[in-house]
């Protein structure tokens, strides 16, 4: 495999990697914006707009867009977070142009004011039917005290009263400020012509203007705050930990991606043996997540009101043992045989492969081939990871839970 990468001069960057002997190709749009970035003036418009770009252009309608795609058979879609909005779509060769010019076109959408007031309706929607799942409300709601002010702590779906609130001018005005060129990776991989995506890129995307899109990066510790709250209708009770981790520009976000699992994988992890394995709770899992200067370790535990008070036992008793006695080789050599096996099962496809191209040059404007992740991963070791443990404490977090129970 090749990589190859090619800047234009309004700063849209373009990187491949290049597999002629793949059956498939796959293609996204990176847009370095996510709730991070948003005033609570505008709040979930970062994902408002990913709804909008669909709505198609001045010569597409929405109709066209999804026949546009349909047509070539593309496995497409998007998703936004706190930091990113991806647009991604996974083709046969022969339609890798094609279904790129699309996106060249939809990146460009006509944001109109009718498609925008219809919108608000599905977006309030979404907002309710996760209000609906208490695992994502237990985490989003823990996020927010976790980061306090910090952005990262800004939802990505925003409120029914912010979209309500929302106006179209506003939402034109973000597009305009954060879809800049110079704040966006076009990422490639599998059976491609480079020099032929180049080209088209440069026809349909030359002309796009710079602006300025910058982000405050700043590392926070969170506040380790700690909260219940009562909701009568739920039957367990649901429970999120959060504790600091490594940013995505530290180099040891690979260890910290190893104490996540020694901790909290979904099998054969110290959650699993001390909770799951014991039927003291249904779930317990805890997963790592790099981003932009800062980093957090999610935990999240579901369990019977009744067992609250022993779960938390449990985990204090896991983690007071791994500050004290650090992890084993055995763990970590289990650890790492879990995520070699996961990523090159993944990074087998184009389209397993373009989520790392594209957020390694996000980030990092850096390449990194899957054996230099398999490198990265091999190198971990467990004098490393006992040193995460010491600076980090992961014994110590912020806490949100939610139940049909009163607190305490």
């Amino acid at each position: 495999m090749d990589f190859i990468q090619k800047k234009l001069e309004n700063g849209l960057t373009i990187v491949a990697e290049v597999n002629p002997r793949a059956l498939s190709a796959a293609v996204g749009f990176f847009v370095k914006t996510g709730s991070r970035d948003e005033s609570p003036a505008v709040s979930g418009v970062s994902h408002f707009l990913e709804h909008m770009m669909f709505k198609g252009t001045e010569k597409l309608t929405a109709l066209q867009v999804n026949e546009a795609f349909d047509r070539l058979g593309a496995k497409f879609n998007a998703f936004t977070s706190e930091e990113n909005t991806v647009y991604y779509a996974a083709v046969l060769p022969e339609y890798m142009e094609e279904v790129t010019d699309i996106w060249t076109q939809l990146m460009r959408p006509s944001l109109r004011d009718d498609d925008f007031d219809i919108e608000k309706n599905v977006i309030k929607e979404e907002i309710a039917m996760y209000k609906d799942i208490p695992m994502f409300d237990v985490m989003d709601r823990c996020r927010a005290l976790h980061f306090k002010d910090h952005p990262c702590g800004n939802s990505v779906l925003g409120t029914e009263q912010s979209i309500d609130d929302l106006t179209s001018e506003q939402m034109r005005e973000y597009f305009t400020r954060r879809y800049a060129p110079n704040n966006m990776v076009l990422a490639c991989c599998g059976n491609i012509d480079f020099k032929k995506i180049c080209d088209l890129i440069q026809t349909k995307c030359a002309g796009w203007q710079k602006d300025k899109a910058g982000r405050t990066c700043e590392f926070y510790n969170g506040s380790l705050e700690k909260k219940f709250s009562q909701k009568e209708t739920l039957v367990r009770d649901h429970i999120c930990l959060l504790s600091p981790a490594v940013s995505m520009q530290d180099k040891r976000r690979f260890a910290m991606s190893m104490l996540s699992m020694i901790i909290g994988d979904s099998t054969g992890s110290r959650y699993f043996w001390s909770l799951v394995d014991t039927a003291i709770a249904e779930i317990a899992g805890m997963q790592c997540e790099s981003m932009d200067g800062v980093g957090v370790m999610y935990s999240y535990i579901r369990c019977s009101p009744d067992k609250r008070e022993l779960v938390m036992q449990k985990l204090n008793d896991i983690f007071k043992e791994i500050n004290e006695k650090g992890v084993t080789e055995e763990e970590l050599q289990k650890a790492k045989n879990k995520v070699l096996s996961a990523l090159t099962v993944k990074s087998e496809q184009p389209m397993g492969r373009l989520t790392s191209l594209g957020f390694n040059w996000v980030y990092l404007e850096q390449y990194q081939s899957v054996t230099d992740d398999i490198n990265s991963i091999r190198s971990v070791t467990v004098k490393q990871v006992n040193e995460l443990i010491s600076e980090f404490k992961p014994g110590c977090f912020t806490q949100l839970s939610i139940g049909p129970g009163k607190t305490d």
